[in-house]
């Protein structure tokens, strides 16, 4: 296990375009770390910073209490599980796991048992003999993991290791990875755009926007309390809702000249805002409710375990999260907004106030 250590690391590219902002974070032993956020946000670069397979610009990075900037990938004494597997299409599952312990020069029966032991925690025994090319995309997978396993490593990268299996793959491997990191307790980060395998297996979750550090939390914090509107639409399936609405310090939050509701806090804040609430957050209410507000619904989507109703309150649009055993709601809908549900944003900044 190791820990890693990012202080001001950025990266400039001769064309002058900054991929990464300057970013400082710490990663301790054993822990899990998921770089999360859209396309060209940065996160493959940082990862690819942290296995030495891009320069870094400026900044300091240390694994294990050693400095490494220039120090080659190789002597790093990292294992890298790459979106394409990276397979040797000529060799067996077992001479795929065992090739890089044959480069380090390790004897032939300290390979032989890392490979067996590797392959039976992987479920990959009966497959040693066959070629990548006889594989399922799981079972690459699987492979791609057991050669970074065989390397006893201080630290494991991925990167985007799942983009390439179905939903329901993706859905068993992500079980699977996380179980066996808790198992070997090795220090891992991980990439990936989807942010459902970010919220299912992070111990904490940097969110990247732009090359820069949106949010560092759990999975929980980063949920529910979201530093920012970018986090808050990114995290959550479906997203936040985010209401325009006005504020002015007297613990109402305006949404129209005649729709007004309780503020979530006393911010020491006036003028227009954002207002956050979770579609589940949302409760669908009696007209006689003394917090109702009229809700015209659109449409329904059914997710089978759920539903989502679309709508508005006033001009402003709506998305509520209902579960399945709920009744379908007539044309006259109420909803609340419960104060402890509520966020507040700066609309300039996106920062949550």
């Amino acid at each position: 296990m190791a820990h890693v250590a990012l202080k001001n690391i950025s990266k400039v590219y001769p064309n002058g375009v900054r991929a990464v902002q300057p970013t400082s974070f710490n990663i301790e032993k054993g822990e899990f770390i998921v770089l999360v956020g859209p396309s060209g946000c940065g996160k493959s670069t940082l990862l690819r910073m942290i296995a030495g397979l891009e320069e870094i610009t400026e900044g300091e990075l240390s694994i294990a209490d050693r400095v490494v900037n220039d120090i080659d990938p190789a002597e790093r004494d990292i294992a890298m599980v790459f979106q394409n597997y990276a397979l040797y299409p000529h060799m067996t599952v077992y001479n795929n796991m065992a090739y890089g312990l044959r480069n380090r020069g390790i004897g032939k029966d300290d390979i032989d048992k890392a490979v067996k032991e590797a392959a039976a925690m992987l479920n990959l025994t009966e497959l040693l003999a066959r070629r990548p090319s006889q594989l399922s995309g799981g079972q690459r997978q699987r492979v791609a993991m057991g050669r970074a396993i065989v390397r006893n490593p201080a630290l494991f990268l991925f990167d985007e290791p799942l983009s390439n299996l179905d939903a329901k793959l993706r859905g068993q491997m992500r079980i699977e990875i996380k179980a066996l990191q808790r198992r070997l307790g090795v220090t891992s980060v991980y990439v990936t755009h989807d942010q459902v395998e970010a919220m299912t297996m992070a111990d904490r979750i940097i969110v990247l926007n732009g090359g820069r550090i949106e949010q560092i939390g759990t999975p929980a914090e980063v949920y529910h309390q979201p530093a920012s509107t970018f986090v808050a639409s990114f995290m959550g399936a479906p997203p936040m809702n985010l209401l325009p609405a006005h504020y002015n310090g007297n613990g109402r939050v305006h949404l129209s000249e005649t729709v007004h509701i309780a503020a979530p806090a006393q911010a020491d804040y006036s003028g227009d805002i954002r207002l956050g609430v979770r579609p589940e957050n949302v409760g669908i209410v009696a007209a006689s409710h003394p917090d109702a507000l009229r809700f015209d619904l659109e449409f329904i989507e059914e997710l089978g375990a759920g539903r989502l109703l679309h709508g508005k309150v006033g001009e402003s649009g709506l998305i509520v999260h209902i579960p399945h055993t709920d009744p379908i709601p007539g044309s006259e809908v109420y909803v609340d907004l419960p104060k402890s549900a509520l966020l507040m944003f700066d609309p300039a900044t996106g920062i949550r106030i």
